[in-house]
């Protein structure tokens, strides 16, 4: 017999977690092989634009996983948009990415609305569209090679 809960438990998704990724770790030769490495692990990458002030101007925040870079939230403030700021932002991530952690590409996702040409212009493809995620939006996953 079990017990189903549905609760937010911190505790309980790290040993998730973490059981998961020794399941995957065990069936995968790649994985595996990366066991122990630092590339094994998610290490943040955050960039950061402040202005004359020191106030947040932009930022990119991120992550790098075995070879590549996952790009979680890319925001340029509204007074610094068309100067160019969000290219500077995300090339330099990718330079770190792939010049000091060894990552031969990049992915992130994007709505519609947001940013998908500005990502299509900096060499990023599609690899998947979801249609209504949300309702009326269609979400889309693009990736780059690092070079």
């Amino acid at each position: 017999m079990f017990r189903i809960e549905a609760e937010v438990d911190k505790q309980r998704r790290d040993l998730l977690r973490s059981r998961l990724r020794d399941t995957n770790t065990a069936a995968s030769p790649v994985l595996a092989a990366l066991r122990g490495t630092p590339a094994e692990r998610e290490t943040p990458l955050h960039v950061w634009a402040l202005d004359e002030s020191g106030d947040l101007a932009g930022g990119l925040v991120g992550h790098t996983w075995t070879t590549w870079l996952h790009v979680a939230y890319l925001w340029v403030d509204a007074p610094h948009r068309g100067a160019r700021l969000g290219s500077r932002l995300l090339t330099r991530a990718e330079r770190i990415a792939h010049d000091e952690r060894g990552c031969r590409g990049a992915r992130l996702e994007t709505w519609d609305f947001q940013a998908p040409e500005f990502y299509r212009g900096h060499g990023y493809k599609v690899v998947c569209a979801i249609p209504d995620y949300p309702p009326g939006i269609t979400e889309y996953t693009l990736i780059k090679p690092l070079r």
